[in-house]
């Protein structure tokens, strides 16, 4: 019997890879929308209750009125928006973190997606506090670059416009306030005491995303070497798929530099580490469209089923 499957936000851009995802797939029915009713509350709610698992593809409060719509006690939700990420009774879907996180996703029925900026600096900084060797009480910083496709459609119609901003062809900091909105589950997640100074910039690309986490090696409980540090994340990460810890000195593939576009189109997540003894920058490569949102979305759903992990996605 095949899955139905509803995406209700199917237009937007999380929800347009989604749906491209399922092409191929002869496991899943999709229940569609037709364009006209995509926001009755009532149609909606037919479809919602209708399927087997519902992705939340919406803005923060269109998603929390999605939720509250389910009457089928079975329906199980996997939501992309920030919403949900650090609610109680919702999984968060970032399988690779723990068996914990994959038990949690493989059970449960609301399912949280990361955001794509919080996915990288979480795959940095939660196998050093759940090993004990950064304390909650560390200080952390970081920077995102990533493509303009994580901006949704107004940012990627401005930049795919005739240029007439200038300043467009630069890239640009942005969430100059500290409250970018995946700051909350950056902390919650990895167990950090408060929330870290973090920089995002968005440049001329369409997709694809490097997050960097500087760290001064000498504040760490253990692990104070490069080497050292780079065994932790090999350890942490063995047999999963979705993550490739990078051999040392594997930047010097791309130059000596990190490139934000270098795994566009591509589900899984690089991870390097690089510096020295004394500071280290350790660094997450992925694309902001795939383990940063339709891709892991896809992953969790996956689990889910019970079927394999990577089915409908490119790694």
């Amino acid at each position: 019997m095949k899955t139905k499957i509803f995406i209700d936000g199917s237009e937007g851009t999380t929800g347009l890879r989604i749906f491209e995802r399922f092409e191929n797939r002869d496991d899943i029915e999709l229940l569609k929308i037709s364009s006209d009713l995509r926001k009755d509350i009532n149609e909606r709610k037919r479809l919602i209750n209708e399927s087997d698992i519902t992705f939340l593809c919406l803005p923060d409060a269109a998603a929390i009125e999605s939720v509250s719509l389910v009457e089928n006690e079975n329906v199980r939700i996997i939501d992309t928006s920030t919403a949900h990420r650090t609610s109680e009774g919702w999984a968060y879907g970032f399988p690779e973190l723990s068996d914990k996180h994959y038990e949690a996703i493989k059970n449960e029925k609301r399912i949280a997606v990361p955001g794509c900026h919080a996915s990288g600096f979480i795959s940095v900084v939660y196998p050093l506090i759940a090993n004990n060797v950064m304390g909650s009480d560390y200080r952390a910083t970081a920077f995102s670059l990533t493509g303009y496709s994580g901006g949704g459609k107004k940012m990627i119609a401005e930049y795919e416009a005739e240029r007439e901003n200038v300043l467009l062809n630069a890239p640009r900091e942005y969430a100059l306030s500290q409250k970018h909105k995946h700051l909350k589950e950056m902390k919650a997640v990895t167990g950090l005491d408060r929330e870290p100074l973090f920089s995002p910039i968005v440049a001329d690309y369409y997709s694809g995303m490097v997050v960097s986490v500087p760290i001064y090696m000498d504040l760490l409980k253990s692990h104070n070497t490069l080497e050292e540090l780079h065994r932790l994340y090999e350890k942490h990460y063995a047999g999963k798929e979705f993550i490739k810890v990078m051999p040392l000195g594997a930047e010097e593939e791309q130059g000596n530099m990190l490139s934000g576009a270098a795994c566009s189109m591509y589900d899984g997540m690089r991870i390097y580490v690089t510096g020295n003894d004394d500071r280290a920058v350790v660094s997450a490569q992925y694309d902001n469209l795939g383990k940063g949102a339709s891709g892991a979305a896809i992953e969790c759903l996956n689990i889910m089923l019970g079927c394999d992990a990577k089915l409908g996605l490119s790694l």
